[in-house]
């Protein structure tokens, strides 16, 4: 039985030059030489059942469909196995690529299928449907996908915490195209959305790629941000950290919230406000905001000063 099952790529990265047997700078009579041999040996009519066999001959046609065509042999040499994999399916890698004929021009007897995706000659066999026939079937009548693009969206933290909407401008087919975006709560430094198809178009003539908007959140003056916490710092004076005492702390969404500073409270000690941080994305519930508490010490003091401090030295403080 020779067939292929589902449409993904297959399995792991693959070195169609290595499979080949051929160097990156092969000429397309080379690659075309190396194919037929390995054709030769692999071909189910001359392995008679061999299943590691038909498992090569898989591979090196999808090497070849890929080395053959110089579009594909192109988005391969420039994104590397692991990134061409990721852009093509194997629809997308045998489309175009007339395999009957192929083996037809190296001796096997015939075209495999007709247009309609019929066997005609071969010592193949095929499960009930012909999956392998339909495969390429539809393969030769789906364009392959353009490419995806990736647009990096600066971000507040206001724009993230309170979520909004922007308009950005994007270079497509040579025109300049506004695109409106809404921002969700919590789309923090790194999080994507996926706007299905405004990416590049297709070189096949098919659906154009998709554009993801990355999140890069700005710089803000007073908060810090690690994953959904925010963190900000307040200072306090050394008798308020020694007696405790009550602070305001302001917050994105322009309310103030009141943290209990306890008595002794040490140099950057920080102190959890429980879902007061960012949103997080696509859930109901936010991070925490971590208070940094900065005992101030003065640089000189007054004699009234020193002179209270020197009292409390007498307690054993």
């Amino acid at each position: 039985m020779f067939d292929i099952k589902g449409n993904g790529a297959m399995a792991g990265s693959e070195d169609y030059y290595g499979i080949l047997g051929v160097t990156k700078s092969a000429s397309q009579e080379e690659i075309k030489k190396a194919y037929r041999k390995l054709a030769m040996k692999y071909h189910p009519d001359h392995s008679k059942g061999d299943k590691s066999a038909e498992e090569q001959f898989k591979k090196i046609s999808e090497a070849y469909a890929v080395l053959s065509d110089k579009e594909k042999r192109k988005q391969y040499d420039t994104f590397g196995s692991t990134g061409f994999q990721q852009r093509f399916t194997q629809e997308d890698i045998f489309r175009g690529f007339d395999f009957g004929d192929v083996l037809k021009e190296f001796g096997f007897g015939g075209s495999f299928f007709s247009n309609k995706g019929k066997r005609k000659t071969s010592t193949f066999s095929f499960n009930t449907g012909d999956p392998y026939s339909n495969f390429f079937n539809s393969a030769q009548t789906q364009p392959a996908k353009g490419q995806d693009l990736i647009y990096e969206l600066p971000l507040s933290l206001y724009d993230v915490y309170n979520g909004t909407t922007k308009t950005i401008s994007l270079n497509r087919g040579g025109q300049m195209e506004k695109i409106s975006v809404k921002i969700p709560k919590g789309m923090i430094t790194g999080k994507k959305l996926r706007l299905t198809g405004k990416g590049d178009a297709s070189p096949y003539g098919g659906p154009s790629g998709d554009l993801f908007i990355q999140s890069k959140v700005i710089e803000h003056p007073v908060f810090g941000i690690e994953g959904n916490d925010l963190f900000v710092n307040q200072d306090i004076n050394l008798s308020d950290s020694l007696l405790g005492t009550q602070i305001k702390i302001p917050s994105l969404d322009g309310k103030e919230l009141t943290l209990k500073i306890p008595p002794c409270t040490k140099h950057q000690t920080k102190l959890r406000l429980s879902g007061r941080g960012m949103p997080i994305m696509n859930e109901n519930k936010n991070g925490d905001m971590y208070v940094r508490i900065m005992v101030n010490i003065p640089k000189e003091l007054t004699k009234q000063q020193k002179k209270a401090v020197q009292k409390l030295a007498e307690t054993g403080l």
